[in-house]
């Protein structure tokens, strides 16, 4: 079934929200869309099928740092 995530996270840079949108993309499960959202380009919205919310947000926390679940939705 398909689902939305929302991750709203705070990139100190335009490099990290690249990171952030790499480590989404290679996540495990099926994932068809990444994308930037929000004035300031501080949610990350991930659609896909099959994808563990809750790993995805560690390992971009890993990275980021300030990186936290805000919504999943089935689609």
């Amino acid at each position: 079934m398909m689902q939305k995530i929302v991750i709203k996270m705070q990139p100190r840079c335009g490099r990290c929200r690249t990171k952030a949108m790499m480590i989404a993309a290679k996540a495990s499960g099926s994932v068809s869309s990444v994308e930037l959202q929000g004035e300031n380009k501080n949610q990350m919205v991930v659609i896909g099928d099959g994808i563990d919310a809750a790993a995805l947000t560690s390992s971009v926390r890993k990275k980021i740092k300030n990186a936290s679940l805000e919504l999943v939705q089935q689609l």
